[in-house]
């Protein structure tokens, strides 16, 4: 029953750390509330996402496609310029005449976005122009990308990508030129092939591409088919070398089409769209963290939405527990006192029917509880006391009776002086041995009746052995169990002097160490092997050794075998662990005895007690 009592306590005390039941269903509540917001949650966020990534995606094709409609509408112009320009110059019956001059400037100033347009001979030679001046010296015309280009594929009108022109003194223009192969007739001759140049201000397409916008970060940018800027906004930076468009290369492999790349960590669309004809790329670059701005302003307010629900949500939990959970706790307030110790108290809960029965069961089962300690309390008290005395009883099984034999064996020799030191030791163990009745006495007398019982033994095995006893002063009135050292002095002597050749020794020593009490019985004998000690206290073992032995004391045959057996059960060890049982039943766990041993050597045992004087401790109680 005791031992049902201790398990209901520790369950009691494990279960104090769990949560309340407010806290539980609060906690419940709340987490059922924030899964389905989650949910739902991460379900709009992804799809808002995904529309955000959508409509980003589609936004940036659109104005790729835009630039891309307005570069070609403007090169389609361009184009039908250089027809015009081309019509008049090979209808033209004199180059250099004032009529053709005349219809060139017409041309030129009309368009704010026109530079120049001139026509060369095939040997470099400027045959007829406007602005109609001379060109600058040591201009290397035909190693011009423009004319070689021109030259080389004569049915096809060339853009060059954005250039300083450098053919007339003057203003220094970024131009783009567009250049091709012409049939003139040069001072009224025959045709001869030339190379018609019209160069247009760079400015145009700039400002074209400049007032479109991907966001903050995002841009246009156009390259030619082999991959030569046509415009970047920061052109400038990329032709001195200080910076690079990082997917150049890869924007190559596509005429149209998207593809992401990250750029200092940072996720971009970059979607390429080409010019007809004139194979022009036109790309756009936008960064997605701009893009998807909608996607993170849902995010955020789903993030507050989601506080401000919880919030409602645990207070809203908190008042349903406490109102559900309120009786509960008073029920449990008024188990407290059980809980401290006051078994006589009646709980009276009112509440809802459960609470109502469950006090009321309570009660009957706190009476059963009470009724079955009292119970207990006598049983255990009653065990005790048996235990107590069956262990004391087993101490000495057959000393008296060694010790009469002893006594007739010298009387028959006529040692009469053994004889009467024996007796008298003898008379005054078994007076310290009685002591009144009493379990616990003054170390003094324990001292004194181990003195008596080693010279007892010295007789009986002819001086065999010495033996010393010392104490400090301050622990002779120290209160000890009886009769606790007698075991250790004789398993010393039987296991450990007994067969050894040479002279043995016991010592018996006591003092303070640690605050507690420090007998110590030390031998100089045979020891024993670890197997031994590490299971000497072991009563598991005990148990098992004696149905052992009652087996081979039961196939034991002759006078010779059952004195072996004997000898083998003298070895058990039943007596130490009775010692050590003993202590710990009468002053705790912390209490008790403490081997150690080597093999040819010896054995010492401490026995550990609490320090007790003739007023802190009462018969046979616990410290």
């Amino acid at each position: 029953m005791g031992s049902r009592w201790r398990s209901w306590a520790r369950l009691t005390a494990a279960r104090r750390g769990k949560r309340s039941i407010q806290a539980y269903m609060t906690t419940v509540f709340t987490a059922i509330i924030i899964i389905a917001m989650l949910a739902v949650g991460l379900v709009l966020h992804s799809k808002f996402s995904r529309t955000a990534e959508e409509s980003a995606y589609l936004n940036t094709e659109q104005i790729v496609e835009q630039v891309n409609f307005n570069v070609e509408y403007y090169l389609r112009g361009m184009e039908e310029l250089f027809r015009q320009l081309d019509d008049r110059v090979s209808k033209s019956a004199s180059l250099s005449g004032r009529e053709t001059l005349e219809q060139l400037a017409t041309i030129v100033n009309t368009r704010n976005d026109l530079v120049s347009v001139s026509v060369f001979a095939e040997d470099g030679r400027l045959l007829t122009g406007y602005p109609h001046t001379q060109l600058r010296e040591n201009v290397d015309v035909i190693g011009q990308r423009w004319f070689a280009y021109a030259a080389d594929y004569p049915n096809y009108l060339q853009y060059s990508p954005p250039h300083v022109q450098n053919l007339y003194p003057g203003e220094y223009r970024w131009v783009v030129s567009l250049s091709q192969s012409v049939s003139i007739r040069e001072n009224g001759g025959e045709r001869v092939e030339a190379v018609m140049l019209l160069d247009v201000n760079f400015r145009a397409i700039d400002d074209m591409c400049r007032r479109v916008a991907l966001g903050k970060k995002g841009y246009i940018y156009i390259t030619d088919p082999d991959g030569n800027l046509i415009y970047h906004p920061e052109q400038q930076l990329i032709y001195l070398g200080l910076k690079e468009e990082p997917n150049a290369a890869e924007v190559m492999n596509y005429s149209y089409g998207s593809f992401y790349d990250r750029q200092s960590g940072e996720r971009r669309l970059v979607h390429v769209k080409t010019v007809k004809n004139i194979g022009w790329k036109i790309v756009g670059v936008a960064y997605m963290d701009e893009l998807v701005t909608s996607a993170r302003e849902i995010s955020t307010f789903m993030v507050w939405f989601l506080v401000v629900v919880i919030l409602f949500v645990v207070g809203v939990s908190a008042y349903m527990s406490a109102v559900v959970s309120k009786p509960i706790k008073q029920l449990g307030q008024s188990m407290k006192s059980v809980e401290r110790g006051d078994f006589d108290s009646v709980i009276a809960v009112a509440g809802t029917r459960e609470v109502e029965q469950l006090s009321q069961r309570y009660n009957l089962m706190l009476g059963r509880i009470r009724e079955l300690m009292r119970e207990n309390e006598r049983e255990q008290e009653a065990k005790r006391k048996s235990e107590l005395e069956v262990l004391q009883a087993q101490i000495n099984p057959h000393f008296l009776y060694n010790t009469l034999n002893s006594v007739v064996r010298l009387a028959e020799g006529g040692r009469n002086s053994e004889v009467v030191t024996m007796i008298t030791s003898l008379s005054r163990l078994f007076r310290i041995s009685l002591s009144k009745g009493k379990n616990m006495i003054p170390l003094q007398d324990e001292l004194e009746h181990i003195r008596h019982y080693l010279i007892i033994q010295n007789i009986r095995f002819k001086n065999k052995f010495r033996f010393t006893i010392e104490a400090e002063e301050a622990v002779l009135s120290c209160l000890t169990l009886k009769l606790i050292l007698q075991p250790l002095v004789e398993n010393s002597i039987q296991h450990g002097i007994e067969m050894m050749q040479d002279e043995g020794e016991i010592r018996v020593a006591a003092g303070i160490a640690d605050d507690k009490l420090l007998i110590t019985v030390t031998d100089n004998g045979l020891g024993m092997p670890e197997e031994v000690l590490a299971h000497i206290l072991d009563r598991d073992r005990e148990k098992a050794w004696g149905r052992d032995q009652e087996k081979e004391a039961s196939e034991a045959r002759g006078s010779l075998n059952a004195s072996v057996s004997a000898r083998k059960s003298s070895g058990s060890g039943v007596g130490v662990r009775n010692v050590h049982e003993r202590i710990r039943l009468t002053f705790g766990e912390p209490y008790g005895l403490e081997f150690a041993s080597r093999l040819e050597e010896g054995t010492t045992v401490k026995v550990w007690l609490p320090l007790l004087s003739n007023e802190a401790a009462g018969e046979g109680e616990k410290p």
